[in-house]
């Protein structure tokens, strides 16, 4: 990485940083720790399409937040009683913790292109490996807080786990269907932390 480059990727790793310790949960630290050695940090978002290159992965998360406090002085237009049901504190977390998933299943790999001359060229780019913990998208984030001693509220579990909205419920049971709707239905975090999802990654990151 070019020098400049890499030094927005370090500021951008310790605006992450801090604003995990600034919520003040008890074991955060251990998280903080335990993405570095995951490679978080220097994972993409995606292998194949929004921020599939070195950091996009902290990229997403930080957008995901910033979206996602956007939508909370929106909704606190309208609707102020929501406050303590919106609190910035299960935010920060929900945001920057969705995707810790991702953190270990990313591998580089030799690919091919079309280059602007329309000849093939190679490069590196990323392949998925699902092999370490294959357990599911947003509940392998949820499994991986808690083994790691993080305490999460309810509300937060349930947004960690329902980020992705009803995209992966084509192929799941009814059960799955109700328990998201329920959890739509109960816990305004959830629904919050969905559209910042989706606004980050299809307003923000792609062109």
């Amino acid at each position: 990485m070019e020098e400049n480059t890499v030094q927005n990727l370090q500021e951008k790793i310790e605006r992450y940083k801090q604003l995990l310790f600034d919520t003040g949960r008890e074991g955060i630290d251990k998280v903080i720790i335990a993405l570095e050695k995951l490679g978080f940090f220097k994972a993409p978002a995606s292998a194949h399409r929004h921020l599939n290159y070195e950091g996009g992965l902290l990229v997403h998360s930080l957008n995901v937040y910033d979206m996602a406090m956007s939508l909370r002085g929106a909704v606190l237009q309208v609707r102020p009683e929501m406050e303590q049901k919106l609190s910035i504190e299960s935010i920060t977390i929900a945001a920057l913790l969705h995707d810790v998933c991702k953190s270990d299943i990313y591998v580089q790999k030799e690919k091919f292109r079309k280059d602007a001359n329309d000849r093939w060229e190679k490069y590196i780019g990323y392949d998925v490996d699902y092999s370490r913990f294959p357990v599911g998208h947003g509940e392998k984030s949820v499994i991986m807080l808690l083994q790691l001693g993080l305490k999460l509220k309810k509300d937060e579990v349930l947004a960690i786990r329902w980020h992705m909205s009803a995209w992966e419920l084509a192929q799941q049971s009814a059960d799955a269907k109700g328990n998201i709707s329920a959890a739509n239905n109960n816990f305004p975090l959830v629904s919050l932390i969905q559209s910042a999802d989706q606004f980050a990654t299809f307003m923000l990151e792609t062109e």
